[in-house]
């Protein structure tokens, strides 16, 4: 008994005691804790960025379709430089690019 005789008397406080538990179950018991809520907000800005970079890849690639589609000329030039395709009066080079001379392969 005497060692609850030299507890202040602030520690005793009931309401004190039950603010303390609800901040330790807040920030470190519940599934939903402050360092979780976070993380969450982490991965929401990155998968935020990836979703607007994906969209205005596909805005582009949505312009190249129709463009293909539209006009011959493009698609031509499409084949030739993507599939190396050529007419059949014609005969095809292909020069290596420049390698980098730090680049020993």
């Amino acid at each position: 008994m005497k060692l609850l005789t030299h507890i202040p008397s602030w520690l005793k406080n009931k309401y004190l005691i039950a603010f303390l538990a609800f901040c330790v179950v807040v920030l470190f018991v519940d599934k939903n804790d402050v360092f979780t809520q976070l993380n969450r907000k982490k991965e929401l800005k990155e998968l935020e960025k990836s979703k607007a970079h994906f969209t205005t890849q596909i805005a582009a690639e949505r312009k190249e379709l129709e463009a293909l589609k539209t006009k011959p000329a493009t698609l031509e030039k499409y084949a030739r430089e993507k599939y190396l395709m050529k007419k059949d009066n014609e005969e095809l080079f292909l020069v290596p690019e420049k390698s980098d001379p730090d680049n020993n392969q």
